[in-house]
């Protein structure tokens, strides 16, 4: 399985940077809302217009790819990624900074998108040893991003921002000089398909079920180092790196064994139950740091478990090509991502006081919405999630590159 082409090794490095942005910021949030005078609101948007323009995005991906070829919208994603980071980190206010972090978005979204599906194309050995290496650069990035962003954002938090860029640039190199040409093959596909997706009534429950768990997802990333009101940048990054680790090594190992045991549907409301409970007890034990590191690093395996399953579920759940699928499915679900951060800390800063109960309860909330709408249509989606979508490949799968981002 090591022994791969040059330009897989390209593309993997180039994934574990891209994936490195999912949690950058959070050592830094509190650095960047005290020394530009902001809320911690106004830098939760941070991720709020990088996770709209990623789902907005995630529409035109395949539509583009279809048309230019997997490697133009690879080096055309890496080039925004480039140019958006650097400008983030050159900014002086928290405004231009979620400007910049949209275009990164859109960037992100191109690159990802892509990825996979050009990893599986270019490797050598099964598609399966292929989808491991690509689950890897996945972990390793989610793993080593806010511990970069730490190690870099005690020096300056502008620093992160430079520092993915210029790995971007390497990245950047190597895919163009050591990736083949690859022209557009398949399907050229349209914007409405993915909302023709939609109809399936399978797809979208579970796309439903992901706005609200995405909704806790993002309420641990953007609430928690406000909770944490006395860890400084470097260990905010550590607990997040402990977080990251957890993610990574149960999507790739645990969750798939799970999966077998119980099935797709059970696993994943098994899941979203214990991260439910997990955010209720943050929620109640919020003024003790140390409980809060614990649930912190904890919903790691919750959320590693659950991008693995549901990412299954939606390759079944219905009768259409899987990067169809993936875009409808990543378009909806992105808006639990867009709207839990701002919520999320608009409640923590209410009314002028700090109140670090509510973003956690707001969190577990939303989550058991979704473990009710999932519950509510479990007989429809696990009659999906055992039939393969018609008319699709392995290598398509590009939605496991969405839930990573």
């Amino acid at each position: 399985m090591l022994r791969q082409p040059r330009a897989v090794w390209a593309v993997a490095f180039a994934c574990v940077i891209a994936f490195m942005g999912i949690g950058l910021v959070d050592p830094i949030l509190k650095s960047i809302a005290a020394q530009l005078d902001a809320t911690p609101s106004d830098v939760s948007l941070m991720f709020t217009s990088y996770m709209a323009i990623m789902g907005i995005a995630m529409l035109v991906t395949g539509v583009v790819s279809s048309r230019i070829g997997p490697k133009r919208t690879l080096i055309g994603g890496l080039v925004l990624i480039i140019v958006f980071a650097a400008l983030a980190g050159s900014s002086n206010s928290v405004g231009a900074i979620v400007g910049f972090r949209a275009g990164w978005g859109l960037g992100n979204a191109l690159f990802v998108a892509t990825a996979l599906a050009t990893i599986v194309m270019s490797a050598s050995g099964s598609t399966a040893q292929a989808i491991i290496l690509f689950e890897a650069a996945l972990g390793i990035g989610i793993a080593s991003g806010p511990l970069v962003g730490g190690v870099l954002g005690e020096h300056s938090w502008r620093a992160p921002f430079f520092g993915v860029s210029c790995l971007m640039i390497i990245a950047l190199v190597a895919t163009a000089f050591f990736l083949p040409t690859t022209p557009p093959s398949g399907r050229k596909t349209s914007l409405a398909d993915p909302f023709r997706a939609l109809k399936h009534k399978a797809l979208l429950l579970i796309a439903l079920t992901a706005i609200f768990y995405n909704i806790g997802f993002f309420t641990i990333l953007a609430a928690g180092p406000f909770a944490l009101p006395d860890a400084g940048i470097i260990q905010i990054g550590w607990v997040y790196f402990g977080w990251g680790l957890l993610v990574a090594f149960v999507s790739v190992v645990v969750a798939p064994i799970v999966q077998r045991l119980v099935g797709t549907v059970p696993a994943i409301l098994g899941t979203l139950v214990l991260f439910c409970a997990d955010l209720a007890v943050m929620a109640v034990f919020a003024d003790h740091p140390t409980v809060v590191t614990i649930g912190i690093v904890v919903s790691g395996a919750f959320i590693g478990s659950n991008n693995t399953l549901i990412t299954e579920a939606v390759m079944g759940a219905a009768p259409v090509e899987r990067p169809v699928a993936s875009a409808a499915y990543s378009f909806v679900r992105f808006c639990g991502g867009a709207i839990g951060p701002y919520v999320a800390l608009k409640l923590f800063e209410h009314g002028g006081q700090v109140h670090v109960h509510a973003p956690f309860w707001f969190g577990a909330a939303a989550v058991g919405l979704g473990i009710l709408v999932l519950a509510a249509g479990a007989r429809t989606v696990a009659g999906r999630t055992a039939h393969d979508p018609a008319g699709s490949e392995p290598e398509t799968e590009a939605v496991l590159a969405g839930d990573a981002a």
